[in-house]
């Protein structure tokens, strides 16, 4: 059925609390995608995990100049634990002085086994996958986001979210002084309630289906539980980038949809040419949760660097945030090369992707996708109200 999306708005607390016309909130660490899909009336969350200050600085006064009044997020990452604990810990010599040499002597066994040239001695890239733009930050620190967040809340964004783990009290505490809502990502009923308890605003419930971090609960029984534990509005999110996925979230409970994977292929995402054609091509079983590029579980797309990873003869990856750190420099390599046909950078290169990559087949500009997810949702409900009906 043809229907003008934009004619449709759909109506929940979460529309009425963010001030957007649909339910549909947008993960993405590409400011023109945040811009493009506030303005078609969801509303973008910029992910500012591999972001500088700088960076950070410039792309919101960027985004806010595009979208006007319209709202938009940012998404941070302070994790509850990890090496060197979250409040600061280690600093990035530190970590490094804790790498095995087993595993650095893995990596450079990869890139030379795959021929992968060496960086320029001039080359000052930043890559997202290897958080090189955060300097002498450690990446998934406090010392990392604290910065990132204290620049959120000086601009107008109406929402910040802790995409792993509980939002420490401090973040929660500063979001509601500046006036902001808090989001946080949950993979269990326990822990919505642990962070509706400390002041959360909105849930996102994720699946197993998810591409970065996620858990081991699908979405289809995951929603629900966390809709029935908690209060607070949920965003469902997890395999969803379609219309009919978003009328079952809603169904499940949900007030809302958080989509992240389905912007990757978008005209206006920066994801690397290499990886935007394999995930172009890829199948719903082309992903797989592995932690070779974080150090805890985060779905991705296979490729030569996941098989190598996983190999019993391999070493295991190292917990967050050592193997960014180990990683980090590699990761830059492969992109730099990955260009090259037929090249080993080419089969090593990936990104975060979840299972929902089997329909992001074609690239559509961010606003169509808003509109074509609107209207399938509006659909797939009347068809099913004419079904009770009838």
């Amino acid at each position: 059925m043809e229907r003008d999306a934009e004619e449709a708005p759909v109506k929940t607390r979460i529309t009425e609390i963010l001030g957007i016309e649909f339910p549909v909130l947008a993960f993405s660490h590409c400011r023109d995608v945040v811009a493009a899909v506030s303005k078609a009336g969801g509303m973008g969350v910029l992910g500012a995990v591999a972001h500088s200050p700088e960076s950070l600085e410039i792309d919101l006064d960027w985004i806010e100049a595009e979208v006007g009044d319209r709202p938009y997020g940012v998404d941070v990452i302070i994790p509850a634990s990890l090496t060197g604990g979250a409040d600061g810990g280690y600093s990035l010599d530190d970590v490094r002085q804790l790498i095995p040499a087993t595993h650095i002597d893995f990596v450079d066994d990869i890139l030379a086994r795959y021929d992968v040239p060496p960086l320029p001695v001039d080359d000052s890239s930043e890559s997202l996958t290897s958080f090189g733009s955060l300097g002498d930050a450690t990446p998934f620190s406090a010392d990392a986001a604290g910065a990132q967040l204290e620049i959120a809340l000086a601009h107008r964004g109406a929402f910040v979210a802790n995409a792993l783990g509980p939002p420490p009290q401090y973040m929660i505490d500063a979001a509601k002084d500046a006036g902001k809502l808090v989001g946080a990502l949950a993979g269990r009923a326990v822990h919505a309630e642990r962070h509706q308890a400390a002041g959360v605003d909105i849930i996102i419930a994720q699946g197993y289906e998810a591409g970065g971090h996620t858990g081991e609960i699908g979405s289809m029984v995951l929603i629900p539980e966390i809709v029935d534990a908690v209060d607070v509005p949920v965003l469902g999110a997890g395999g969803i980038g379609r219309g009919r996925q978003m009328a079952a979230a809603m169904a499940l409970g949900a007030e809302g949809v958080w989509c992240g994977s389905v912007w990757l292929t978008t005209a206006e995402a920066e994801t690397h040419p290499v990886v935007k054609d394999k995930m172009l091509e890829a199948t719903s079983s082309d992903t797989m949760r592995s932690r070779s590029l974080t150090g805890k579980p985060a779905r991705m797309l296979k490729s030569a660097w996941t098989e190598e990873w996983h190999r019993d003869d391999t070493p295991d990856p190292l917990q967050m945030p050592l193997q960014p750190v180990l990683t980090r420099t590699a990761q830059r390599r492969i992109e730099r090369a990955a260009h090259t046909a037929g090249s080993g950078a080419e089969k090593l290169a990936n990104y975060f992707v979840g299972q929902i990559v089997g329909t992001m087949n074609q690239s559509k500009t961010s606003a169509q996708v808003v509109y074509e997810i609107i209207e399938e949702f509006i659909d797939s409900v009347e068809s099913l109200a004419a079904r009770i009906e009838s």
